[in-house]
């Protein structure tokens, strides 16, 4: 769970740990350390106890398995160890999987609330990928189901303050002055919702990602969902390519309504990721075939 602290904009009241939110996170660190060191310690002994006799290309390969290899090679281009491997391991639990589950709740939100969307996503599924289950090939042909995530990730961004900017010395930016030591925090929902850069900024218009070449990388101030610059979001490609997949299987299988009498709304909660105040329900009916999704 995201939750605010006061100590990230007050830093004069960090050290008195107010919400206790340094505790808590402690515990926590202990506890997702302890599930990492039994993962890689058990990939270590396995690795101990293999098969001399197993092709090399035979075995199983996974992210640890190759961290581990690197860890091992003296000529590596990168320095690793286990403290290392899993601080990567934690990035990518944190990073990918709480903002994109975020992302996905959003975005079959938006698409609820708006059937003529759903209408179209649902056609241009089956244009792309017909009755078959969607595969990766199929992503970059999903043009206004991109439009869609774009969109959502406009209205509802998803690190609406980003992570907090520190000069190392005193700077000029649009005519102000930013001493040294200053933590800066971007405000991307102020720039998402800004009318100087977008029409109608409250409303859900997928069809504005359609013109012109939109993307995740910074390249268009307007547009930040991930930050821009060095400080940019390392997890772009995955988590791109994570909520396009999820978002077309379920889009693509299921026909989707909200339970009867169920109130509908759209407001969110502060934190740093944006989160729904109200977690969706959503009731799936079969759209594809029981051959289809369960082969």
């Amino acid at each position: 769970m995201v939750a605010s602290n006061i100590s990230d904009f007050l830093p004069k009241l960090s050290r008195f740990d107010l919400q206790g939110r340094q505790r808590e996170m402690q515990k926590q660190l202990e506890y997702v350390d302890r599930i990492f060191e039994n993962i890689i310690q058990g990939r270590i002994e396995a690795n101990s106890r293999k098969n001399e006799g197993e092709a090399e290309e035979d075995r199983r390969k996974d992210f640890v398995q190759v961290l581990l290899e690197l860890k091992e090679e003296k000529d590596a281009a990168i320095s690793l160890d286990i403290t290392k491997i899993k601080a990567l391991l934690m990035d990518i639990v944190l990073a990918a999987t709480d903002t994109t589950s975020t992302m996905v709740e959003w975005v079959m939100t938006e698409i609820l609330n708006n059937p003529g969307v759903m209408r179209k996503v649902q056609d241009e599924l089956t244009g792309v990928i017909g009755m078959n289950v969607v595969e990766e090939s199929h992503l970059p042909k999903l043009t206004y189901l991109d439009a869609v995530i774009k969109e959502t990730m406009r209205v509802h961004t998803p690190a609406p303050l980003l992570v907090q900017r520190c000069p190392d010395e005193s700077c000029t930016v649009g005519g102000y002055t930013i001493p040294k030591g200053t933590i800066v925090y971007i405000n991307v929902w102020a720039i998402h919702h800004d009318p100087k850069n977008w029409t109608d900024p409250l409303e859900f218009k997928p069809e504005r990602f359609l013109i012109d070449k939109w993307d995740y990388h910074g390249n268009n101030f307007k547009f930040l969902p991930f930050g821009s610059g060095r400080r940019i979001c390392p997890g772009i490609p995955l988590g791109e390519k994570m909520l396009m997949y999820i978002l077309a299987s379920l889009l693509h299988s299921f026909d989707w309504s909200l339970p009867e009498d169920e109130e509908f709304e759209l407001s969110d909660e502060f934190g740093s990721v944006t989160k729904k105040r109200k977690p969706l329900i959503a009731i799936p009916s079969q759209r594809l075939s029981d051959a289809t999704l369960y082969f």
